[in-house]
């Protein structure tokens, strides 16, 4: 019996879904009842979501280069929703009750693991707004709960809890459902879903304009590969939303950073949850593969750069080295950088615009990938009626004029 490579992918994908349409890159149509713009995981679940829960199955979703080819092959693969303000809690969480059968729902493993998120406190003041964080979140609901140094090393064996430290562990707060998934398998079991809905997935066609008719409403998108009439459009291009936007004629108060990570060379199990620290800036978890994950926060100026300052990331191994000397010898294999879109009250945008028939979801920093499902499924609730989910209520654009920030800079530890 003759075998192939191709065959074998053939039968990977062969599925419920079947084979997935978007491999034979279809032509567009020309016109849909919505055009998502972006083929991350946000606009692949959106896609998903309008067709499977509001029969909206006319749907195209347009990527500039490959689907997951952006932010969502570049992430922390961290999930959680230990957030402080309640419409931040709302939304995460959110997310995280979808996580949690997600790969049942999509007939694809996106390696959800609930192996914890440890954030660890420094100082007297790490302890205090840990603690506030961890009551604010019991009142709504959401589980957390504070370790003592040695419940947090007997929750992590490597972690260095040694009192003469630069940073020793005072404590920290456990969020047991949060943990990990894989960032491409999220974006590949949405594709494959969609595309079995009847989704067309469009890649390599980039967008040049957003034309709007008489009336101001949206009619069609430009692309490099002709126009596509739409009735609805939703814009979902992490790293470049304001530039998407603009061709609307749609101002978005964003700023876009590099942001930085790193993978060592696979190893045995070692590090069993996650593992982060706002003092000292890193984070660290270790994938099904065996590689470590290591990253810090955005990098301190504005830039369309994927490389970032290296600065950052020397800092971030020595911290990591110093929490975990036992890893002091591990080689890293490759670092790799993102770029992310910031509102000033580093909360995302979720919403309608002015523009009739044009909706944005963007301005998440470093938290998009764990609100994936979440986002996708109230994205496309508002979408298709036209008026928000009750998790993404508060996230407007207009809250910028009003002064009704949901301001989660500081309140989301690491952020990530």
């Amino acid at each position: 019996m003759h075998f192939s490579y191709l065959s074998l992918i053939r039968q990977a994908f062969a599925g419920n879904a079947g084979w997935p349409r978007q491999w034979r890159d279809p032509e567009p149509k020309p016109g849909y009842d919505v055009v998502i713009i972006g083929g991350g995981g946000h606009g692949l679940a959106t896609a998903y979501y309008l067709a499977a829960e509001h029969g909206i199955r006319n749907v195209a979703v347009i990527e500039r280069g490959w689907i997951g080819g952006g932010n969502s092959g570049r992430n922390t693969t961290i999930v959680r929703s230990n957030y402080l303000w309640e419409e931040s809690e709302a939304l995460y969480d959110h997310a995280l009750d979808i996580w949690q059968d997600l790969s049942q729902v999509l007939n694809y493993n996106v390696m959800y693991s609930a192996r914890g998120v440890l954030m660890l406190a420094h100082t007297v003041h790490d302890v205090q707004t840990s603690k506030r964080h961890i009551h604010a979140n019991r009142l709504y609901g959401i589980d957390n709960e504070w370790l003592s140094p040695e419940e947090c090393r007997d929750f992590c064996p490597p972690l260095n809890i040694s009192k003469d430290i630069r940073y020793p562990v005072m404590g920290g707060a456990l969020q047991r459902k949060g943990g990990v998934a894989r960032h491409d398998a999220v974006v590949w079991g949405y594709a494959r879903a969609a595309s079995g809905l009847g989704v067309d997935i469009i890649q390599n066609c980039e967008v040049t304009g957003i034309r709007r008719s008489a009336s101001g409403a949206v009619e069609a998108v430009e692309t490099s590969r002709g126009a596509i009439k739409a009735n609805k459009v939703g814009i979902v291009a992490a790293g470049h939303s304001s530039v998407v936007a603009a061709m609307a004629g749609v101002r978005l108060p964003l700023e876009s950073y590099p942001l930085q990570a790193l993978v060592s060379e696979p190893l045995k199990p070692i590090i069993p949850c996650v593992v982060m620290s706002n003092t000292i800036h890193a984070y660290i978890s270790q994938s099904d593969k065996g590689d470590l994950v290591i990253g810090a926060g955005t990098d301190q100026y504005v830039s369309y750069s994927q490389t970032g300052g290296l600065y950052i990331n020397n800092h971030t191994i020595e911290a990591i080295c110093e929490l975990f000397p036992t890893l002091r010898r591990v080689r890293m294999m490759r670092g790799w950088g993102g770029i992310v879109d910031t509102t000033p009250d580093r909360s995302p945008i979720l919403a309608r615009t002015p523009v009739p028939g044009l909706y944005i979801n963007c301005g998440w920093g470093t938290g998009g990938f764990k609100a994936t499902p979440g986002s996708g499924h109230a994205f496309a609730h508002t979408i298709a009626r036209d008026e928000p989910h009750p998790a993404n209520a508060a996230f407007t654009l207009e809250r910028f004029r009003d002064g009704r920030l949901i301001d989660e800079a500081a309140a989301a530890a690491v952020a990530h």
